[in-house]
This record gives structure tokens, C-alpha cells and sequence, in this order.
């Protein structure tokens, strides 16, 4: 084996997390074969030790890789190579619904999992089915080995479900987002849409209870899950709360004591507006959870329900990498902020 400093590269002045940096590392030793089945890895402390870095951001990085049967550990051995990525030059056609910060997100990760080994084509069909069919149709002619996807047209299932089986090769299919139980079982990392908001709303309960209402804003332009409606009504009519749905936030006269769910970003921006300009104070006569965290919502103080968005692209780029069809519900995380 090459010399340990050869093989795992830690560069301060990355925009990849030092974490990240390790797990390409490993992952691009794997395909080169510096590393092959068997081989020993170094120990956390040594790992932390030659490259000045936490051995919590060691632990990370292992932990990935054991999480998904790259690396074992055994105890009073330490860390193995479990089995290694094949260069295999894949061809990936990536389609997404609009681009947005999550979507970069997405694209990022799956692009430093995939780094050399895979092109991506990359296109976005701005939330409009005939351009969702049109980009899928124009893509025979390319032979891509992997085709990731996401299809929010809930009101036309059957009739997209149709059209995917008859234009993609399904062994070649990872969709995003969502489950088509009519695709059989395909690849796929899910949000489970109804019942993550139902469950972040349950272990939010707490902070709820000093309003009297709750109203989604769900604007029908942006095509948004039919999941995030049923989880809400679900936990509205069980709880006991005063509720209603908005179309956009720009419309709506805001009402004390009443919680407000944003699901886009324009309507978030539009309810902080008006809280402003009515004198209103966050977190005490309105209350607001928005969806997909970021650092902007952190710094404002924004209470935010989330997808992992950097774990579902890498969850994405190692289905790629190691060629499997596995059915993922991707993980979905609460931040408890002063909007509540």
C-alpha cells in the first residue's frame, strides 16, 4: 500500500467539508487501487495525528464509509477495506424539477461522491411536464448508464409512471424525492412527505400550543407534494388547532397568534415582510417554520424541518458508484429556532 500521506489528501482551503475530503480520498484509492479489498486503514489517532484534524471529523468520515459497506471495523484490529468502487465511467443523466439552492446542494454532493469516475449531464425542466418529456426523449440517443430524476407531478402520476417505463430503462433508474409504487421496485431515496411534516409537527407540539392557529402557505404554481398537505391536515385535525392554506403569502393577512408554514422561499421572505411592516414580533404574535434549513434561516433565527440534501446526493452518487437498487427514505432533521 502507498504511503498513507499519498492516498488521503486533507486541503484547509477546500470548499469541501474535511470529513468529505477523506471519504473522496478512500473512495478515489479504491478505484486507482492504491487501496484494495482487505487492506488496512490507518486508526482514527493517526488519521487526526498526520493530518491536524479532530478525530471527530475522523469518526465521520469512517462512519460513512462503514455506513455503507465500504469499510469494516474490527474490534482490536481496526479499519478494513470491505470491498472497492469499480472504475466504471458511468454516464448520468440528472433531471430536476427547478434549481435552487437545495438542488446545487444535491448536485455537489453527488458530484464529489461520482468526481471522476461518471459525467454528468445535467438539466432542469422548471417544474413543466412537456419539458420534463422532452429532456427524457432527447436523452436516448446519449446510452447513459444511470438516469436520476425527480417527478412532482402528482395530479398526472399514472400518466408519467407510463411514460418513464416506456422512454427509461428502470435498471438504469434512481429517482429522487418520492416513491412511484407503480415503477415496482425501483432505486430510489425518498422523502416520506406526509409523514415527516406530520412527525416534525408532533415533537414541535410543545411550541405550538401557545397559538391558535396554523396555516400552510402551499402555493399550487410550484407543484409542491400532495404529502405535505395530508401530513399537515393529519396533525391539524388530531390536535385540536385551528387551521387553514394559503395560496401565497403575498395574499394573506396575517393574524396574531397564529403559526405560519413556508414552504418557498418567496413566501418566507414575503411573511417576514409583513410581520416587519405590521409590528409583529417572530416567535411570539406569529410563529413561523419554514422548509430546507439554511444559513440564512439560521442567522435569522428561522425554526426550520429539513432534508438532508447533502446526504441524499451522496446517498445518490454511491448508488452510482457501487450499482445498486436500493429503496432509501432520506433522513429528515428539525431545527428549533426563536421564530416559535
Amino acid at each position: 500500500m502507498e504511503n498513507l500521506k499519498d492516498i488521503i489528501t486533507i486541503s484547509d482551503y477546500s470548499r469541501v467539508r474535511k470529513h468529505k475530503q477523506i471519504v473522496n480520498s478512500v473512495l478515489n484509492a479504491t478505484r486507482t487501487g492504491s487501496l484494495k479489498f482487505n487492506d488496512k486503514l490507518p486508526s482514527v489517532n493517526e488519521l487526526a495525528f498526520d493530518h491536524n484534524v479532530s478525530r471527530d471529523t475522523v469518526v465521520r468520515a469512517y462512519a460513512f464509509l462503514k455506513e455503507n459497506n465500504i469499510i469494516e471495523s474490527i474490534p482490536g484490529k481496526g479499519y478494513y477495506l470491505k470491498s472497492a468502487c469499480e472504475e466504471i465511467k458511468a454516464k448520468v443523466f440528472l433531471l430536476f424539477n427547478k434549481l435552487g439552492p437545495y438542488q446545487r446542494k444535491i448536485f455537489d454532493a453527488l458530484s464529489y461522491i461520482l468526481n471522476e469516475t461518471a459525467v454528468i449531464d445535467f438539466y432542469v425542466y422548471q417544474n413543466d411536464y412537456e419539458q420534463f418529456k422532452k429532456h427524457i426523449i432527447n436523452s436516448r440517443s446519449k446510452e447513459y448508464t444511470h438516469y436520476i430524476l425527480n417527478a412532482n407531478f402528482d395530479e398526472k402520476e399514472d400518466e408519467v409512471t407510463e411514460f418513464i417505463k416506456n422512454e427509461i430503462p428502470l435498471e438504469r433508474l434512481i429517482l429522487l424525492d418520492k416513491k412511484m409504487d407503480h415503477l415496482g421496485n425501483v432505486a430510489c431515496i425518498y422523502q416520506d412527505f406526509e409523514n415527516d411534516i406530520y412527525s416534525a409537527l408532533v415533537e414541535l407540539n410543545p411550541l405550538l400550543e401557545k397559538y391558535k392557529a396554523i396555516k400552510l402557505v402551499f402555493p399550487k404554481a410550484a407543484r409542491l407534494p400532495a404529502g405535505i398537505k395530508r401530513g399537515f391536515l393529519k396533525f391539524c385535525i388530531e390536535s385540536g388547532y385551528e387551521f387553514g392554506i394559503a395560496a401565497d403569502a403575498a395574499s394573506e393577512n396575517l393574524e396574531k397568534n397564529t403559526v405560519y408554514i413556508s414552504v418557498e422561499e418567496e413566501d418566507l421572505i414575503e411573511l417576514i415582510k409583513q410581520i416587519r411592516n405590521n409590528d409583529f414580533t417572530i416567535g411570539e404574535d406569529i410563529g413561523i417554520i419554514s422548509y430546507n434549513d439554511s444559513s440564512l434561516k439560521e442567522v435569522l433565527g428561522i425554526t426550520a424541518v429539513s432534508t438532508d440534501f447533502e446526504r441524499l446526493g451522496e446517498q445518490a452518487g454511491l448508488m452510482v458508484l457501487r450499482n445498486e437498487k436500493e429503496q432509501i427514505r432520506s433522513s429528515f432533521n428539525i431545527q428549533i429556532r426563536n421564530s416559535l
